[in-house]
């Protein structure tokens, strides 16, 4: 299945990303966040696959800083689990947990690249992708 799209993932572990290729997704890795803002700047993409545990910067400011120079482009995050900090997802367009697997994130890319909701409207993006998230919010609401 060829897409053409080009991600630009920045993962500590880009081989857990190979779905992404063998789906026909062009990869341009990087190992760290500022490596990662460094390649945004040299090379198109049409959306970033994030890690939030990326050490010195996390997924969270990466993603911020990547919307301050191209607020147009799709941030999905990839965590260990979906307990993060207040505001960690403000500037992320979906959330993938690694629990969730190679599949539900290769299906959550190609919604965000085929899905072309008005970029002035994030609330709809974020109410049509972080299923798993607004989950999470719904329980916490009713344990209250």
């Amino acid at each position: 299945m060829a897409t053409n799209s080009t991600l630009l993932c920045i993962h500590r572990d880009p081989a857990q990303l190979a779905l992404l290729q063998e789906n026909g997704y062009e990869l341009v890795t990087a190992a760290s966040g500022s490596e990662g803002l460094r390649l945004l700047m040299t090379r198109p993409v049409d959306a970033i696959v994030l890690e939030y545990n990326l050490g010195l910067l996390n997924g969270s400011t990466v993603a911020t800083e990547i919307k301050k120079v191209k607020p147009e482009l799709p941030i999905v995050m990839v965590a260990d689990h979906l307990e993060l900090p207040d505001g960690a997802l403000k500037s992320v367009d979906a959330l993938v947990t690694k629990a969730d697997g190679a599949h539900f994130l290769w299906a959550t890319v190609h919604f965000i690249l085929n899905v072309k909701p008005d970029p002035r409207d994030r609330a709809t993006l974020n109410t049509q992708v972080p299923v798993r998230h607004r989950r999470r919010e719904r329980f916490a609401a009713r344990r209250a």
